[in-house]
Order: C-alpha cells, then structure tokens, then sequence
C-alpha cells in the first residue's frame, strides 16, 4: 500500500482480492475516479512520486511512490470493435461502477478506497472469493477477450478456484465455436504467466477443459509426463516453452531466442540418436536447455538428462597443439578431436598428455 490517500483514489483488482486472500500482491494497481495523468502530475508537483512512464490513450501512469512502482489508471469504459483485440478506450474519467464491471472476474472487480478503506463489490466479488469461484461479469466475455479463458486457468491454479458453472458453459460455448482472429500477442503473455508458474494441474487442466484450441484446429493427445519435477530439477528461463515446444506454436510471435528452442527441438526429435554417450553428446550439444527438457517430456527418452552429466566434458588440446607437435593443418584434425572426445567421455579424468599421445597415435595412422 502507499501513503496517497484522495477520495477518488482506490485500490483495484488484484491487489484488493491478495488481500482478501491473505496473498501476497505481485502489483499495486490503482484507479482514479477521473483523468488519472492530470492527477499523477499534481502528484508529482507536490513531491509525493516520479512518473516514468505515461500511456495517454489508456489514461494510465506508470509512477513511483514511497520507491515502490505502481500503475494508477483513469477510470474508463472500453468497447470491443474487434472482437479478441485489443478494445477501444472510451469514456475515460466515468464512474467507478462502469469502469469495474469490464474487468474479466467478479473476483478482480473489487476497488478498496485510499481514503476510508472500503471494500467496493458491485459484482459479488467478495462471495466468489469465500466461494472459490471463478465468474465473468457478463455473458460476452470471452468473446469479447478469449484470453480471459487462459487467464481463468492461472488463476485456478494459483487459489485453487473453480470456474462458476454459467461460466464454465459460456467458455466451452467459446472454445466450440473459436474465433481465431484474436490477438496472439496477448494469447501469449498469458500462457507465458499461467506455464511459468510451473504447475502440473495447469498442463492437465490446458488440455481437458480444450484451451489448447486456442492454439490449433487440431485434435492434440499431450505427453504423459510429470513436467514439474522435470522443471524444479533442471531450472531453465523458458519454463512456459518447456510445457508447450513440442505443440504448434505458428501463430505465436516467438522470439529470435523462443525459435531458437522450438528448432531445436524439432532438429532432435528428427535424428536418429544412439544410446551412447559419444552419440548423445553429438546430438545435444549446442541444443537449449529447454529443447533438451522439451524432447525428454516429448519421447520419454532420459537420453537427454544424460547429456547434462556428461555435457561438461570437453577435450583439451586445440589445432595449435596438434601443429606444435609437428602436424600440418588438415581435416584429419576433426575426426582426431572427436577420436579424442570418444575416449574422453570413456574416461573423463584424461590429461592433456594422454589426449596428446591419442592424437599422435591416430594421426600416424
């Protein structure tokens, strides 16, 4: 919480339902009932914060207080021209009431004041949360933003929520009668907050409640595999692509370096890979962590795992070693280096002296 109290001035969202859930608040969201930029620069005039950043068709201000940073929002109304994009900012400044019952969940309804600490419920958020329910604040919801499906899976995982029965129908209405004109950008933020969270019941819930459409006409069977465990035990950045690389992912606006993963992927699940550690060695090397974790779910093979044993292994003379001993440069250096590396992997305490011998021995013949 901050120390600026105004009577126009309330806590909203997830901030109020943390509280009410004894949770702790990963963002500190306000709303001012009017222009929120005009009152952020009487704030900043006065000393009590720092604008950073400004979003002026969405009325919104990003602004550090008390060296915390929060968003303080204009109230608005928002009109969706193009149903699963991006909605049309309208009547910004309206009453608080109209600004709360656009939001996605009853439980992300609720505005606390600055001033009284009220809680402000015009949608039942407050029942649904004792409840442990999930509802929408109107029947065209998803609809209007499909995104609220995946973001009604994160939140089902994080509080242990269930989706209110209406709501339930009205999202496989939705998800048999998909609309694929949707903004994917988002589709993505989503699925990178819900899968990064790491959860085993998300992945399951993905596929049985068929939020996986969202992604492809296809009919998918996921792999059968306890990808948590898999994830605690080998931490990598990209957790949400190691539950979700081996799908197709085409209409995601994937990174350089998320392509990069995906490729990998695909590059070794298209090889033929022997179980030796020479082989495998081969195989991964170079590949991402995450591909690695992808085709270990994908195939159920360990072979994978194996490699981040061995993957420290590396042989330790160079071409200027082999020339020193009296080599002329040729391409019979690499099959030397990887005549070396077999053995190496055999015998991973060899010295430099005995990968020279080896070298000796192999380029005489």
């Amino acid at each position: 919480m901050i120390n600026i109290k105004d009577d126009k001035l309330y806590y909203i969202g997830g901030v109020v339902r943390d509280e009410l859930l004894g949770k702790e608040s990963f963002d500190t969201d306000l709303t001012f009932q009017g222009d929120a930029i005009e009152f952020c620069k009487n704030l900043e005039k006065r000393g009590h914060g720092h604008i950073i950043q400004v979003n002026l068709p969405f009325g919104t201000v990003h602004m550090e207080i008390d060296g915390k940073e929060v968003d303080i929002a204009s109230t608005r109304d928002e009109i969706y021209d193009k149903k699963g994009h991006l909605p049309f900012v309208s009547d910004i400044g309206c009453d608080l009431k109209k600004d709360v019952l656009r939001r996605d969940f009853t439980i992300n309804a609720l505005a606390k004041s600055t001033v009284s600490g009220e809680i402000i419920d015009y949608a039942g958020g407050v029942d649904d949360i004792k409840n442990k329910k999930l509802r929408v604040l109107h029947d065209n919801s998803f609809i209007d933003d499909p995104t609220r499906i995946i973001r009604g899976l994160k939140f089902s995982v994080r509080f242990g929520f269930n989706l209110e029965e209406d709501t339930r129908k009205l999202q496989e209405n939705y998800l048999n009668n998909i609309n694929y004109d949707m903004s994917y950008k988002r589709v993505k933020k989503e699925l990178i907050e819900t899968f990064n969270l790491n959860s085993n019941k998300a992945f399951e819930e993905f596929f049985n409640q068929n939020i996986y459409k969202l992604l492809t006409e296809k009919d998918v069977t996921p792999p059968k595999y306890d990808i948590e465990s898999l994830v605690n035990s080998y931490p990598v950045e990209n957790t949400w692509l190691v539950y979700l690389g081996w799908m197709d992912l085409e209409k995601l606006p994937l990174t350089k370096a998320e392509k990069k993963i995906v490729d990998d992927f695909h590059e070794l699940i298209n090889e033929q890979i022997d179980n030796n550690d020479f082989s495998i060695y081969k195989a991964f090397k170079g590949k991402t962590k995450e591909s690695i974790l992808i085709y270990t779910l994908f195939t159920g093979s360990a072979i994978g795992l194996r490699f981040f044993e061995i993957e420290p292994i590396e042989i330790s003379i160079s071409g200027d070693d082999l020339i020193s001993i009296g080599f002329n440069p040729s391409e019979k250096f690499s099959a030397c280096f990887e005549h070396i590396l077999k053995h190496k992997l055999e015998n991973p305490n060899m010295s430099i002296t005995d990968e020279i011998k080896l070298a000796k021995d192999f380029l005489k013949n």
